[in-house]
């Protein structure tokens, strides 16, 4: 009967492997032998993540300019710190891509092909809280599959991912909670 300690995986490789490895691998950058993912798959399936970002930030900003009426100034603000935020995940998500030998596409020719959300303008303040709470929905399902796509395979990416999909529940939220404030009714039940 084999005991525990002889069914237990090694805790890490000697320390000469490791020294050794990353000399004689040095052009993969951290790209190492342990990285599970596909390096190439994941810059691709990046990109559209970088897409979808772009378009909540161009979205979020065009919104924050563009709102208007008597209670327009607290979501004006609203939608300007969300575009902020975005932009920052834009950045996170870009410098994976970059890490993982990708070169980000800030291309905007066929940007919103690319991504998961639309732009969705909105002509009035309502419309415009619900296109962005419509686009954060989208970014919230869309983060979850692929936290579970990268699971154990890529934890880099996946940690990037889950510290992102925190911040896309709660715009999701304070969308949700502007539009119950101007049009005094809960929205979107599933």
């Amino acid at each position: 009967m084999a005991t525990r300690a002889s069914k237990a995986k090694p805790f890490i490789s000697d320390v000469k492997t490791l020294r050794d490895r990353a000399r004689k691998n040095i052009g993969t950058g951290n790209v190492t032998v342990t990285y599970n993912g596909d390096a190439k798959k994941t810059v691709a399936i990046l990109q559209t993540v970088l897409a979808t970002e772009i378009v909540c930030v161009l979205r979020y900003t065009m919104h924050a300019i563009a709102a208007a009426g008597i209670s327009s100034q607290g979501v004006k603000e609203e939608f300007q710190e969300h575009a902020d935020e975005e932009r920052e995940h834009m950045h996170s998500v870009a410098e994976r891509i970059n890490q993982l030998g990708g070169t980000p596409n800030f291309n905007p020719k066929g940007l919103e092909s690319r991504a998961a959300s639309e732009y969705g303008t909105g002509e009035t303040l309502v419309e415009m809280i619900k296109e962005n709470l419509i686009a954060e929905r989208i970014a919230v399902d869309h983060y979850r599959e692929l936290i579970r796509y990268f699971g154990e395979d890529d934890p880099a990416t996946r940690t990037m991912l889950a510290r992102i999909l925190v911040v896309e529940e709660e715009h999701a939220d304070d969308m949700h909670d502007l539009l119950v404030a101007h049009e005094g009714k809960p929205m979107l039940k599933d």
